[in-house]
């Protein structure tokens, strides 16, 4: 017959650990891993000193535009294509993308430049349907609190790249990323791309804060979109450099080859040209910060 003392010997040998995490996110919490995580896509990182940039267009609008945008971002240093094929939009009457279409056009993108694709899936079909041929699973600042579509998200052997809500406090959005790592997926990069407050001059507020306020909390890696937050090519450079200063792991920014003529978020994406401008000053300052890019 096992005595308790016998018992609670095996019990001693079987746990590794005990961690008691008091924070409601407990996978996400640091306490929970004290070293950063590191999210690698064939190759490319983000994560505990990697940096990486995402670039690309608000939505995916023809062949030629998509592969000759891929082309000047690769040239410039960006290590991700984004592009959005499944596009949600305030209003029901404006372009909702090209769908399949569309992300057909990203997989010939990353054939002709080797970038892997981040885009985004919206609803739990969609990712049931089409997560095979995306590299890297975006959920949008509207589907933060999509619970279904989390708990499928952290189903999937693949890496996900999760927007904060436009209200959502640092807890709800680290609550969010808890759903994918309880599933299982522990792949989850953090997207800090502003807030709605009152300001009317910006799109909407970034929220920079978050970047130390989450590395203090959790380690997950953070990237931060100027594009969405500030809404205004004329800021995007500004704030990308202050979000490395930050501690940002990355940066997601949208670029458009013919910004005038854009179907969507023309207004605040940058021109292959200033795009590579601006890549030459993310680089002096991620080397001064001790980035690895």
């Amino acid at each position: 017959m096992v005595s308790a003392i016998q018992k609670e010997q095996r019990e001693q040998e079987i746990i590794e650990m005990i961690a008691r995490i008091k924070e409601p996110f407990k996978m996400a919490s640091r306490a929970y891993k004290g070293v950063d995580s590191v999210v690698t896509v064939e190759g490319r990182s983000i994560g505990n000193g990697h940096f990486a940039v995402i670039a690309g267009p608000c939505s995916v609008e023809s062949h030629s535009q998509i592969i000759d945008i891929a082309k000047s971002i690769d040239g410039s240093g960006a290590k991700f294509l984004r592009g959005g094929a499944f596009k949600p939009r305030t209003s029901p009457y404006d372009f909702q993308g090209l769908q399949g279409e569309g992300l057909e056009l990203l997989r010939a993108a990353k054939k002709a430049t080797g970038l892997p694709v981040v885009t985004e899936i919206m609803s739990v079909k969609q990712l049931e349907d089409y997560a095979d041929i995306i590299d890297v699973i975006q959920i949008g600042a509207r589907n933060m609190q999509n619970f279904d579509l989390l708990k499928a998200a952290g189903k999937i052997n693949k890496p996900v790249l999760l927007k904060r809500g436009m209200s959502a406090t640092i807890e709800e959005f680290l609550m969010a990323s808890e759903y994918i790592l309880a599933g299982g997926n522990q792949q989850v990069i953090l997207c800090e791309r502003g807030i709605r407050t009152f300001e009317k001059y910006t799109r909407n507020t970034l929220d920079l804060s978050a970047v130390p306020v989450i590395k203090r909390f959790s380690h997950l890696p953070v990237v931060i979109d100027p594009s969405h937050a500030t809404g205004d090519a004329r800021y995007v450079e500004s704030m990308s450099l202050a979000a490395v200063a930050a501690g940002a792991d990355g940066l997601m920014i949208e670029v458009h080859n013919n910004p005038e003529k854009a179907v969507s978020d023309g207004k605040q994406s940058l021109t292959p040209e200033a795009f590579r401008a601006l890549m030459v000053k993310v680089e002096q300052i991620a080397e001064i910060t001790g980035k690895m890019m």
